[in-house]
């Protein structure tokens, strides 16, 4: 029987790059749930269409639930793509700057990154002071006000304070990996 061959193909999924350490293989893996996220928002708009113009019954839940569920995926995104080094960047002196220099780049605007991150995680945490807590200090999440009232508001805002946080401690990781060489 002959030996087949894997094809092989250009696009091959790299996850997160080596320099990312565990806190961004555990991003890259569970990324998974959010993308399932989106296709679950497409089924519910597909249901939604079905219910509201073939059987005149839409429900009060899908636009609430579909924002709810990409704005998270939106929300993780950002962390996904820092642990997997494929965000947007303007490349036209990064690319022609030697290995060595680029290196000391990439600790840089990953500190500054880091930076940037633990701001916008205490900027996330004075919103989650209102949206979670009543002024007398006990526990009740940001409702959104509709007929269905769901606490997506309050939860969103959590997240974002938990996203941009594990984002400051990513970009330490990477800075730290890079500032070492780590390939």
């Amino acid at each position: 029987m002959p030996k087949t061959e894997k094809p092989v193909h250009d696009n091959v999924d790299p996850g997160a790059i080596q320099q990312a350490g565990w806190l961004g293989r555990w991003i890259d893996r569970i990324g998974i749930i959010f993308a399932t996220g989106i296709v679950l928002s497409v089924l519910i708009l597909m249901n939604e269409v079905i219910l509201r113009y073939v059987f005149n019954a839409p429900t009060i839940w899908a636009h609430e639930t579909t924002i709810f569920l990409c704005g998270m995926a939106f929300i993780y995104g950002g962390l996904y793509c820092t642990a997997r080094n494929s965000h947007i960047r303007v490349v036209l002196i990064y690319d022609v700057i030697p290995p060595r220099i680029r290196r000391i780049f990439d600790v840089i605007i990953s500190i500054v990154c880091a930076a940037a991150s633990a701001m916008f995680a205490w900027a996330a945490y004075t919103m989650v002071l209102r949206a979670a807590f009543r002024p007398d200090g006990s526990i009740r999440l940001e409702r959104s006000g509709s007929a269905w009232d769901p606490i997506f508001p309050g939860t969103v805002k959590i997240f974002l304070l938990v996203i941009m946080a594990v984002m400051a401690v990513q970009f330490i990781i990477l800075a730290y990996n890079y500032a070492r060489g780590r390939n």
